[in-house]
């Protein structure tokens, strides 16, 4: 994707931020811990993995991550997080060609959910679809059958990188993504594979490039290319906001908390791309998701860092403001 100039700005804003905001929730993880220890930071092996677009924490197999690629077969990726290497390929069979494969979350039922959600014409596509299958009670190469949703928006067609599953109520929801930000829709409370599945409107949130629910419900994170942010979550709609730290990476496309609730993982597009994990911290709020709520508003984006915030944001601001000029040079300074 070319960022646009208003991209490139949001960049040098975010840039600037981070040189004076303090963070509220989350600090760098510790050291690297040995290779045997799972949920810490890693690296993808599986040169098939290009453009890791989602990320979620399976149920059934503690330590593995789930991800796939945006343009791809219907299959994703099991990727064990204490060796960066896969140790299952699921093909969905039942289900289509997907078109832009953006999202995946682990329900409450044991399914996995995969958001074929992407639409880079700004929503020219009048449906999207959501895959559900069984999560592998077996790491192993397989093919499974999926069921396939039909998915619209109930106020028209919509670009979406994030999809997530309440790990209690099991309802559906997804975030729309736009430069002047997004919304929040709901899905039906049961999704059906007859007819069309509306999504509903209910909030209104920044830039968002993929989410996740926190174990136990009551906290919902959604991230961007530079920031992220956690909301208090209850009864069904969005609460207080606050930032959490995110670290910076090439091409930020994903996020999940660890299946205990005590860290975020957060990766990128690429080949041999990270996932870095991020701590919580219990002063800044519950290892399971449901602490309060900061007095951050959405609009204040933060970016990540500790001691090297000022380094690493400099370098940001200086990018973008090369990025930027030289956009403007080639759009002839329109």
């Amino acid at each position: 994707m070319r960022p646009s100039a208003r991209l490139v700005g949001a960049a040098i804003t975010a840039a600037v931020f981070v040189l004076s905001a303090p963070a509220v929730l989350a600090a760098p993880a510790s050291p690297a811990a040995p290779a045997a220890d799972p949920d810490r930071t890693f690296r993808m092996t599986d040169p098939r993995i290009t453009e890791s677009s989602g990320l979620a924490a399976s149920r059934a197999h503690p330590g593995v991550y789930w991800t796939h690629n945006d343009q791809d077969k219907p299959r994703i990726f099991g990727i064990d997080s204490r060796t960066g290497e896969t140790v299952a390929t699921i093909t969905m069979r039942g289900v289509g060609e997907p078109r832009d494969m953006e999202a995946i979350s682990v329900g409450a039922d044991g399914a996995i959910y995969v958001g074929d959600i992407g639409d880079n014409l700004g929503g020219g596509w009048d449906h999207v679809w959501i895959y559900r299958f069984p999560e592998p009670k077996r790491l192993a190469d397989q093919t499974v059958d999926a069921t396939q949703y039909t998915v619209k928006y109930a106020d028209g067609p919509r670009d979406a990188e994030a999809l997530m599953v309440h790990p209690v109520t099991g309802r559906v929801y997804i975030a729309s993504k736009n430069e002047d930000g997004g919304g929040l829709y709901e899905g039906p409370a049961k999704l059906t594979p007859e007819g069309t599945n509306t999504f509903t409107r209910v909030g209104e949130v920044p830039w968002v490039t993929d989410g996740a629910f926190s174990p136990d419900g009551k906290e919902l994170v959604l991230r961007s290319y530079f920031s992220a942010r956690a909301y208090a979550w209850k009864d069904g709609r969005l609460g207080a906001d606050h930032r959490v730290r995110a670290p910076i990476q090439g091409q930020a496309e994903s996020v999940s908390y660890t299946l205990d609730g005590s860290a975020l993982m957060f990766g990128t597009e690429g080949t041999r791309s990270e996932v870095e994990r991020v701590d919580i911290k219990e002063s800044g709020g519950s290892s399971g998701g449901g602490g309060s709520a900061g007095s951050g508003s959405a609009g204040e984006d933060g970016i990540a860092g500790d001691g090297g915030n000022v380094t690493i944001g400099a370098v940001v601001l200086i990018g973008a403001a090369v990025l930027f000029l030289g956009f403007r040079r080639r759009r002839g300074g329109d």
